[in-house]
């Protein structure tokens, strides 16, 4: 225990420790130092202080303080429990912890100290902690609420959910008969439904079930209690009372897809995979025919059969469902209907479908076997919707002509200039996609969507300074960039540091990777606070929850890209180090341009340390916390590419990617990638092996699986025991791969083109590993890329064929020939056959790209490189603030 203080600095520490409560540090500041003034050795005090002092982002003297507290006294739980406090501000958890421990030997019943040992047990996944200490909490304070619903909640991520019952009962088992009072009502239905929940997943439906009717009387969230009543009756096999429930909350809201869905399994025409045989279909159909005479205005009805139904009766129930919504112009209408393009037939039914319609529009003015006029609108939302269908299947030009001809027949409407940009982007000119989203952002300078939207554009066609003036128009005063970061804008961080990746400045792309990571471990870090309140809110079933989606955060997409992205930059680093590469690339330049790049990095570097120090001369508030945020040190990244060990740090993400995402062929790609330039030779084919058991007809998986028996084959005899252990497994393991069984490489290669010939990527892969197991067979391997052939029909032809080869293949084959297999020649005559199949595609220069000297995007494009704004048909002013002053002059004639 701490030294006893005398009366009058006793009542200055409870000042302290009242101060840091309410936020008042300076006047907790002030009573510490009067007591440090006649007692300077003090270890509370002066760990209070120092708890103060890292309240007011003094860090470095905080712990000085605190540590010497604890030294001081080191007996006293009070100084442990504040450096534990300090830990944990830092998110140095484990560091807490053990220092709570400390404090909790010296004071074993303190509930404070427990309580927030709780937390961080439960932060840490600490389960078995968990469960001791919450158990210790309910032993010192039985008659508190939350300690029972703690230490059943503990129980319950434990993986003991009839434990988890048995507490709850228990302390039901505390409570009056006439519990719970008005005021507590909505807390004890989460309590009863939580119990419930519990039941149902140990597997006692039954007891679950009548735990829900016993306690009916005191549950007010009667739409939660109905749809936990028909989940349990379905499970029991009682599935006539279950449909009679699911009908009663489909009156309640017909336009829920899970109440469809819980009355399909009912009926017993549920299907996981979406394959249902024709009697089903038949019954489905009854089904939902009957149901949308009784809802009449729900959409969800109408549009869940177009799953199921096939052939002349999904046309039927398409035309119907579509054809309301063309006419009424939902933008949103294609989206909807966007999973249909995974059925084999249904993309060239719609196109039917939809090219009736637009016929009979023109010529008529109403639907095919309709008698009624339809506006003028409902032409201009059939060829919207007929432009994205095109672009679906890649007939870029079909799309580009609709699109054109709806701007034409209505060129206010906004989505049409975004749409087009779309068409653009995937047809390959993404200078034209970012002149037309910037022209779709000028027609509405308050759409924050459409703002993002072009950004996104400016940012793939490489338009980086230019991206960030648009992107800041909708962030607040100061330091713009960083409000972005502020509120975690992941796709603007993937797509910044898409495009500094390919311009080859790893440092400012590390930097946008990583900061998307830094959003993922703050999002993690969020879920501290409600570890307390969700107790105390009661909010039981949604806490359990969100933990489970916080165990399963970094398998989300957002971090799957950036991870591996940083990846390939550390792969990048480690291959070419930057003192190599800046070396290489300042002996290319004169003197006077190595003059000027110095001159550059010195004034960037001035302009740095100036934002440093303005930030630090700002002032304090009130409570003496410093309202500054840090200045970045390194804002482009150089201290990034800087590492010493890129492997090192890859190894750090991949670890991450084969805990959350280990069913992505990219991770195993990855972990090939790294461990072979690590000479991890095992850890390299546990990869190639994961990759063949996931996809073993994948280009990649192939060239990975070649590339390592090559390596392998060819390096010297085993000399060590761990080289002689590491071959001895390869031996035992090759027979097991059954590409290579009783093969050679080069005929597991051979058999590989056989089973793909008519794949451009698969030839390609071929091409690659024949050229690298024969370098003599380079022509060869030429010959095999330039034999392929490409399946194109002209836009009139049968209805749903268009051009086989993907854009995207077809660049990573150009770079094959001019990189890999270097023929400079060969790679010439792919661009010029490419530029037929792709002709907006910039890469190859088509003949309608915006690098003709005629496109009408061409002189955009050059502003755009020089930073400057693009002039299209909608002009902008910028004011000095950064606020845009626009179309104050501008008239629509109709």
């Amino acid at each position: 225990m701490g030294a006893t203080l005398p009366t009058k600095e006793a009542n200055l520490f409870k000042l302290i420790v009242k101060s840091y409560e309410t936020k008042q540090y300076k006047k907790g500041l002030k009573a510490a130092d009067a007591i440090l003034k006649k007692f300077p050795s003090h270890g509370e005090t002066l760990s209070m202080k120092g708890l103060t002092l890292n309240c007011m982002d003094r860090k470095t003297e905080a712990y000085e303080l605190v540590r010497l507290g604890v030294k001081n006294d080191i007996k006293s739980h009070v100084c442990w429990h504040v450096l534990g406090l300090l830990y944990r501000s830092d998110r140095e958890y484990r560091e807490a912890i053990k220092c709570y421990r400390n404090a909790l030997r010296i004071d074993p019943d303190n509930l404070e100290i427990l309580r927030d040992l709780s937390l961080l047990q439960a932060q840490m996944r600490d389960l078995s902690g968990f469960v001791e200490t919450r158990q210790q909490l309910l032993t010192l304070k039985p008659n508190h609420r939350m300690n029972w619903i703690g230490f059943a909640v503990s129980q319950h991520l434990n993986s003991n959910a009839s434990k988890a019952v048995e507490i709850l009962e228990a302390f039901e088992g505390t409570l009056e008969d006439d519990y719970p009072p008005e005021n507590e009502l909505c807390e004890h239905t989460e309590m009863i439904l939580y119990k419930v929940s519990l039941l149902e997943e140990s597997g006692a439906f039954d007891k679950a079930l009548e735990e829900l009717h016993k306690k009916e009387p005191k549950i007010v969230d009667k739409l939660s209690y109905k749809e936990q009543e028909a989940s349990l009756l379905s499970k029991l096999g009682r599935l006539e009372e279950a449909k009679k429930l699911y009908m009663v909350l489909l009156s309640m809201n017909p336009d829920n897809y899970r109440y469809y869905e819980g009355l399909q399994k009912c009926l017993e025409l549920y299907s996981e995979n979406g394959q249902y045989s024709t009697d089903q279909i038949e019954k489905l159909n009854t089904l939902y025919q009957s149901l949308s005479e009784q809802y009449t205005r729900s959409s969800a009805v109408k549009r869940l059969p177009l799953d199921f139904l096939q052939d002349e009766s999904f046309k039927e129930a398409v035309g119907k469902y579509i054809k309301p919504l063309l006419t009424k112009g939902v933008p949103s209408l294609f989206s909807d209907l966007s999973s249909l393009y995974d059925h084999p037939r249904k993309p060239n039914i719609l196109e039917q479908l939809l090219t009736e319609m637009e016929n009979s529009i023109r010529t008529t003015g109403s639907y095919p076997g309709s008698d009624v006029k339809e506006p003028p609108s409902t032409l201009l939302w059939t060829l919207f919707f007929l432009a994205q269908h095109y672009d679906k299947r890649g007939q870029y030009d079909v799309a580009l002509g609709k699109i054109d001809e709806a701007i034409a027949h209505t060129p206010t409407v906004i989505d049409l200039y975004s749409v087009k940009s779309r068409i653009m982007k995937h047809a390959g000119d993404l200078t034209a996609a970012a002149a037309l989203a910037d022209e779709a952002r000028c027609m509405d300078l308050a759409d924050r969507y459409i703002n993002s939207e072009c950004v996104k554009r400016m940012l793939q066609a490489d338009q980086v300074s230019l991206a960030e003036k648009t992107a800041v128009l909708f962030t607040k005063e100061g330091d713009q960039i960083n409000n972005l970061h502020d509120m975690q804008c992941m796709w603007y961080d993937l797509a910044s540091g898409d495009s500094y990746f390919r311009q080859g400045d790893l440092g400012r792309a590390l930097k946008k990777f990583l900061a998307v990571e830094k959003h993922y471990s703050d999002i993690h870090e969020d879920q501290f606070d409600f570890h307390s309140y969700c107790l105390r809110k009661m909010t039981l079933r949604s806490y359990v929850d969100m933990l489970k989606f916080q165990d399963r955060l970094h398998s989300f997409p957002y971090f799957h890209k950036a991870a591996i992205k940083a990846i390939r930059c550390y792969l990048k680093l480690h291959d070419s180090p930057k003192s190599i590469a800046e070396e290489d690339e300042m002996s290319k330049l004169a003197p006077a341009q190595k003059k000027k790049i110095k001159k550059q990095k010195a004034r960037a570097k001035k302009e740095a340390e100036g934002k440093s120090e303005e930030s630090t001369a700002s002032g304090v508030s009130k409570s003496g916390k410093r309202n500054v945020k840090p200045v970045d040190p390194d804002p482009h990244g150089e201290k990034l590419i800087q590492v010493e060990e890129p492997m090192a740090e890859a190894s750090k993400y991949l670890r991450l990617l084969q805990k959350h995402s280990p069913n992505s062929l990219d991770t195993h790609l990855l972990s090939f990638e790294v461990n072979m330039r690590k000479q991890k030779i095992l850890l390299a084919f546990q990869a190639v092996k994961q990759l063949l058991k996931l996809d073993a007809e994948n280009p990649d998986s192939h060239r990975s699986l070649v590339k390592f028996f090559l390596k392998t084959g060819t390096t010297s005899a085993p000399t060590t025991e761990a080289e002689k252990l590491r071959w001895s497994v390869l031996e035992a393991e090759r027979p097991s791969v059954s590409q290579l069984q009783n093969k050679s490489l080069v005929e597991a290669n051979k058999e590989f083109l056989a089973r793909h010939e008519d794949s451009l990527v698969h030839r390609a892969a071929y091409a690659e590993m024949l050229y690298l197991l024969d370098p003599s067979k380079k022509t060869e391997s030429i010959k095999t890329i330039e034999d392929s052939t490409n399946k194109v029909v002209q836009p009139n032809g049968d209805l749903g064929l268009a051009i086989e080869w993907k854009l995207k293949d077809c660049i990573a084959v150009h770079k094959l020939l001019d990189t890999v297999l270097v023929d400079t020649e060969a790679a010439s005559r792919w661009k010029t056959r490419c530029a037929e199949y792709f002709p907006c595609s910039t890469y190859f220069e088509g003949k309608r790209s915006s690098v003709m000297p005629d496109s009408v995007y061409n002189s955009s494009r050059k502003s755009n490189e020089n930073g400057n704004t693009p002039n299209h048909q909608m002009v902008q002013t910028e004011l000095s603030d950064g606020q845009l002053e626009a179309f104050k002059s501008l008239s629509v004639s109709t």
